[in-house]
């Protein structure tokens, strides 16, 4: 490693240390337990997570489990993506270190993996209603979010760009779901296991 190399790589980390002092400080002040804005953002979390204990099909769980995983991580990582080029951004957090916590890890992957454990049950189209599921996110909850001050857009970034992420996520999230579920259906036989 360079000096030049080193020198960068250290400044970085002060800046980045540096933002993660200011913004734990920013939700202490104006997100943190005694703001109203901030018990929202925890029901936001709890209630999905509560409706889901008690929606889910036991029989499918590891499957519809596997599926939401899969939404949750795809869509933190443009959710990071975002928040850090600073396309968009979360003004209430439930921690300042896991920004968009309740969206992330709750709210819309449960809403994906009801979306996709009922349309298994019922054999309807997954494709049609993830992406009204989408239109629903991206058109009706992210502006109310707007207009609420939980969620702030930049750069020309609008809701049709929401929609079209939400879809995407989705279909790499069920393509995945779907290579694995081919896999374990097409399993390769040990030659010494019959």
């Amino acid at each position: 490693m360079t000096e030049q190399q080193k020198e960068m790589l250290a400044e970085a980390r002060s800046n980045n240390l540096e933002l993660s002092s200011h913004m734990t400080e920013y939700w202490e002040r104006f997100s943190g337990l005694d703001t109203w804005q901030f018990w929202i953002i925890v029901l936001m979390t709890i209630i999905p997570l509560i409706v889901l204990f008690f929606a889910i099909d036991r029989r499918k769980v590891l499957l519809i489990g596997f599926f939401g995983f899969n939404y949750h991580v795809w869509f933190a990582y443009v959710n990071s993506t975002g928040i850090r080029y600073g396309l968009w951004e979360y003004p209430y957090e439930v921690v300042p270190f896991l920004p968009s916590f309740a969206l992330d890890a709750s709210l819309v992957p449960i809403t994906y993996m009801l979306v996709f454990q009922w349309t298994l049950n019922h054999n309807k189209n997954i494709f049609i209603l993830s992406t009204i599921t989408a239109a629903i996110l991206a058109f009706i909850v992210k502006p109310i979010m707007v207009h609420l001050h939980y969620f702030h857009m930049f750069y020309g970034i609008n809701f049709f760009h929401l929609f079209l992420f939400y879809i995407g996520m989705f279909l790499v999230s069920y393509g995945i779901t779907k290579v694995f579920m081919w896999l374990q259906n097409h399993k390769k036989r040990n030659p010494q296991h019959p």
